[in-house]
C-alpha cells in the first residue's frame, strides 16, 4: 500500500514537471500573470531587426522587444523579456512559461487552435528571396527549387505550396546568411526582414511578394482577460503614435497600419 501511494505521489510529481505550467498570481479583474508586478514576454532574439541579442549584456532588443516594452508599461507593469527558440514559443506560452509571445507571430487558424492572439501590430508578408543573379522570380519558378526557411515559421507551409524541397534552419537570418554565400536556390521570409538583411550587406535580393500577413500578440487560451488588457494596450499605443514611431525607427516607415 505504502509503495502504491509513494509511486502515484512520484507520478504526479513526474507529471507536473513535465507540464511545465507554472503557478501564477491572479489579479482582481481576472487577469493571470506569473509575477502580479511585471509582463513576461518571450522571443527568440534570432530574427533582426525584430528581436536580437545586444553584445553588451546579451539582453534583447528589436521592433518586438520596444513594441513588448511598451504594452507592458501601457499594463502598468515592469517588462521582463525571456529569451525562447521560436518554434517553442507557443509550446512555452501554453505551458505559462511567459505571460504572452511578442515574437513576430503571423495570425493563423492552426496556431488558433492552441493559443489566443491579439489584434495585429504589424503587418507583413511572405517574399521570395535569392541571389542577385537568379533567374527565380515568381512561385511558379519554385517548382523543384531548394528553398530555406525558419523552423516553426508559416513561410515552411508556404514554401510546402511550391516545392517539396524544403531546408530549415533555426532562424531567417540564418537562413538568408546561408542564401548569401552560396547555398540553396531561395528563401521565403518577411519582407521587412530580408530587405533588413539586404541593407546589411547581404548578398541577396527580393523577388515576388506572395501574400499579405498579419501579425499579433500570443497569450495563453487561459487568460482571455489579459487578451483584453493587450488589446487595450495595442489600441493605446496606435492612437498616440508610439507603434509607428518605433516602426519608423527600426524600418524607415509604418509598418503597424493596415495596407489598403
Amino acid at each position: 500500500m505504502k509503495m502504491r501511494l509513494l509511486l502515484l505521489v512520484f507520478g504526479l510529481l513526474f507529471t507536473g514537471l513535465l507540464s511545465g505550467c507554472a503557478k501564477k498570481d491572479k489579479l482582481a479583474d481576472g487577469t493571470e500573470l506569473i509575477d502580479k508586478d511585471t509582463f513576461v514576454f518571450s522571443a527568440s532574439g534570432e530574427f533582426k531587426p525584430f528581436s536580437y541579442v545586444k553584445n553588451d549584456d546579451l539582453s534583447m532588443t528589436g521592433f518586438d522587444i520596444e513594441v513588448g516594452n511598451a504594452i507592458a508599461k501601457d499594463l502598468g507593469l515592469k517588462p521582463v523579456q525571456k529569451r525562447m527558440k521560436f518554434k517553442g514559443i507557443v509550446e512555452g506560452i501554453k505551458t505559462g512559461r511567459a505571460d504572452a509571445a511578442v515574437a513576430s507571430h503571423t495570425i493563423n487558424p492552426l496556431r488558433a487552435k492552441h493559443v489566443l492572439f491579439s489584434t495585429p501590430y504589424y503587418y507583413s508578408g511572405p517574399q521570395i528571396f535569392t541571389r542577385p543573379d537568379s533567374k527565380i522570380k515568381t512561385v511558379d519558378d519554385l517548382k523543384g527549387k531548394e528553398v530555406a526557411v525558419a523552423k516553426g515559421s508559416t513561410y515552411a507551409d508556404t514554401a510546402k505550396k511550391y516545392t517539396s524541397n524544403i531546408k530549415m534552419y533555426d532562424s531567417d537570418i540564418t537562413a538568408l546568411k546561408a542564401l548569401s554565400i552560396g547555398r540553396h536556390d531561395a528563401v521565403i521570409t518577411d519582407f521587412v526582414t530580408g530587405k533588413s538583411a539586404a541593407k546589411e550587406g547581404f548578398k541577396i535580393k527580393g523577388q515576388q511578394l506572395i501574400e499579405r500577413s498579419e501579425q499579433a500578440v500570443v497569450i495563453s487560451k487561459d487568460n482571455p482577460q489579459l487578451l483584453k488588457r493587450v488589446n487595450e494596450a495595442l489600441e493605446h499605443l496606435r492612437k498616440n503614435g508610439t507603434l509607428s514611431r518605433i516602426s519608423k525607427k527600426y524600418f524607415g516607415e509604418d509598418i503597424t497600419t493596415k495596407p489598403e
